[in-house]
């Protein structure tokens, strides 16, 4: 019988680390949390230092009576939660319920065998002031959402909820929309000269800059026609010549290694992937992989906001460097510049063996898993690789009154982007003088108009998270489910709408609880959490100096909130069973349609919106509607009847080379394609007739 016990969350992980121990060791899963605040109740008492009232979770009884059968027959308890706040507070959990005196912790970032034998063999106490961080927060997140979702139950509707991150989300998404709306478009034009040299047919574009009399410092602003058609006029017949050239060697620095925020983002816009897909499949690689001779972990720990590498894996990736491009591919590495909250003991994500490269696992891992430990391979590698190395020309080009600018650049050290791909291509000049003389081949005028913000993605959205400090590393993921599953906002085309139920408990929580949605504020209390996991702040002092005001604010939105009668809208049909109006209704699930004698008459059906497209199988309507996980798509009216969907949205008009189905999708750019034949056009405008030179 084993005398040792190793306590991890994760049997998937359990799995992976028995096999590093030996027989003499027992890993054990607590399936996460074990212990936790109650579903029913406050479970915190707010006038004795805020005392939490915790309860085994429903459920995992018999695991923990498992694990302290175990924990009893061991010599030694080693506990082995994932190495952050919430892995401290299960770990301290854990040591309670099963009542271990001296509780070792063993701390890893990575799940290889030498990390593991090297935390087993050098256990630290439980971190208090890690333990009372995640506490803090726990209580702060259960006061808010407890207090205040019974208020909006009973003002607004049933199964609303506010939450101390989760409200500043839909916030943003709210104050987005809100300047989107009251947006007023401004006019301007610009104007490209295509040129070549005299004796050359090489043809290079220059944007008009300036007029001669302006500074340097200030750009010519085309607001009208009528003022680009002057500027056309008085350059008729004007000669191009070059007044200036200024060449200069320039660098492009490689990126950092990924943090849990730069990650979720770089696998939505390169991966096509959320965030919670990003993170799920981070997992797997995390908890280990079989590779034949057991499993391994094959990537470092996923949630973190550090970018700092330890020293053995920077000696690592170094030597393969040199071994695979040559010592002049070394870079100086990555500036680890570490935000004020960053987690210091954590790493970056990256590959915990830097010779296990993606060719070597195409065949062991699934093709997501291979997608994204390919995208924090080559991120890893790129990260301690030199910079890439161009020569930059910046020429100025006099024409009549006006001055015109060309720029181009010409890579000469491919330096990262051996390995990172560039986003943006060579646009070399020829060989300029100045006082040499141009030809000029068109003029191209082009009408635009200023556009606003857009609307946040989930990646954008983590990043204005994270950029504005609300958050951490495990919350991206649970918050923007939340404030989907809560009907407070959808994704429309990749992008957060805000949803009427949304706006209306956005105004509320705006005008009654306006610290909870302040953006500054909750970052504040963010870094008050950090302060105490630092050991700087007592966890009661936070909660105290956060529960006053609050309760303050809950006490007058209890005495002045009225209930918000929600518009009914009419659909313009009567209901088929007792023939008074039908109207749309939002429930718990989103819109539906019901009849307005409710509950007289039960009569209700889903929301069916038509799209102006028939079914290419049957000829009826095709509808927008929702998967059982939210995503939209596009499926045929008549369904059971006719099976026909699609996640791509289908067009009406048909495909110009084969006469079928066309759907537009998003494949890194948004494309309109063909389902049958290999006809695909990019989505965009045409652009205006250019002026030829004469």
């Amino acid at each position: 019988m084993a005398s040792n016990l190793v306590i991890v969350e994760s049997p998937s992980k359990a799995k992976t680390i028995e096999k590093f121990l030996g027989s003499d060791y027992q890993v054990l899963a607590s399936v996460g949390h074990i212990i936790d605040l109650p579903a029913k109740g406050l479970g915190v008492d707010t006038r004795r230092n805020f005392s939490p009232k915790y309860v085994v979770i429903p459920g995992k009884e018999k695991i923990l009576l498992d694990l302290r059968r175990a924990s009893r027959q061991a010599k030694t308890v080693y506990l082995a939660p994932d190495p952050d706040r919430e892995g401290e507070a299960i770990s301290a959990h854990l040591a309670r319920a099963l009542e271990i005196p001296d509780a070792r912790r063993a701390v890893f970032n990575e799940i290889t065998k030498s990390a593991v034998q090297a935390a087993i063999a050098h256990p630290r106490p439980i971190n208090d002031d890690l333990v009372n961080a995640q506490q803090a927060r726990r209580i702060l997140d259960r006061l808010v959402g407890y207090k205040i979702s019974p208020l909006l139950w009973r003002r607004v509707q049933k199964h609303t909820s506010a939450g101390r991150v989760q409200s500043v989300a839909v916030r943003l998404i709210c104050d987005r929309e809100e300047a989107i709306r009251s947006f007023v478009p401004e006019e301007y034009w610009t104007l490209t000269a295509e040129l070549s040299k005299l004796k050359e047919r090489k043809i290079f574009k220059a944007e008009l800059l300036r007029r001669l009399d302006q500074s340097e410092k200030e750009k010519l602003r085309v607001s009208s026609e009528g003022e680009m058609k002057n500027i056309l006029a008085d350059l008729e017949g004007a000669e191009y010549q070059v007044r200036k050239v200024e060449q200069k060697k320039t660098r492009s620095m490689p990126p950092l290694p990924y943090s849990t925020s730069s990650l979720q983002q770089d696998a939505s816009s390169r991966l096509r992937f959320s965030p919670k897909k990003t993170m799920k499949q981070a997992q797997e690689l995390y908890e280990g992989i079989d590779l034949g001779e057991g499993r391994t972990g094959l990537i470092t720990y996923m949630r973190t906001d550090s970018t700092r590498v330890s020293d053995d894996a920077q000696k690592a990736v170094r030597a393969y460097i040199d071994n695979r491009f040559g010592r002049k591919y070394e870079g100086p590495g990555p500036r680890t510049k570490q935000k004020a909250h960053a987690q210091g003991a954590h790493e970056a994500i990256r590959p915990t063996d830097v010779e296990r490269s993606p060719e070597s696992l195409r065949t062991i891992l699934s093709p997501d898993q291979l997608k994204l430990y390919t995208l924090v391979w080559n991120r890893f590698v790129a990260a301690f690789m030199a910079p890439a190395q161009f020569d930059s020309v910046r020429a100025l080009i006099g024409a009549g009154n006006y001055l015109f600018v060309a720029t181009g650049s010409t890579l000469t050290f491919d330096g990262y982007y051996k390995i990172w791909p560039r986003d943006e291509k060579d646009a070399s000049l020829p060989v300029l003088a100045e006082g040499e003389d141009l030809r000029l081949h068109r003029l191209d005028d082009e009408q635009h108009f200023t556009e606003p913000l857009p609307r946040y993605t989930e990646a954008s959205l983590v990043k204005e998270l994270e950029d504005l400090g609300i958050g951490r590393p495990s919350t991206y993921v649970p918050i923007i489910s939340t404030i989907q599953q809560r009907k407070y906002v959808t994704l429309k085309e990749r992008r957060f709408m805000p949803l009427e139920l949304g706006e209306t408990v956005n105004r509320l929580m705006k005008e009654y609880f306006p610290e909870i949605v302040d953006v500054k504020f909750t970052a504040q209390v963010e870094n008050e959490l950090d302060e105490v996991e630092e050991g700087e702040v007592e966890w009661t002092q936070l909660l105290k100096n956060f529960y006053g005001p609050f309760k303050q604010m809950l006490d007058k939105a209890e005495k002045q909130m009225e209930r918000v009668e929600r518009p009914v809208v009419e659909l313009g049909e009567d209901c088929p069973e007792c023939g008074l109006p039908l109207v749309i209704k939002t429930g718990r699930f989103g819109e539906f349609i019901s009849c307005s004698n409710y509950p007289e008459c039960k009569y209700s059906r889903q929301m069916q919106t038509k799209i102006g497209v028939a079914c290419p199988r049957c000829g009826n309507d095709l509808i927008e509607r929702k998967s059982r996980r939210g995503r939209v798509f596009f499926g045929c009216s008549t369904y059971p009847a006719c099976d026909f969907a699609s996640w791509d949205k289908p067009l009406p008009e048909p495909c110009p080379q084969c006469g079928e189905l066309l759907v537009e999708t998003m494949r890194g750019k948004k494309l309109v394609r063909c389902t049958v034949c290999d006809y695909q056009q990019q989505v965009g405008e045409p652009s205006r007739e250019p002026v030829t030179a004469q």
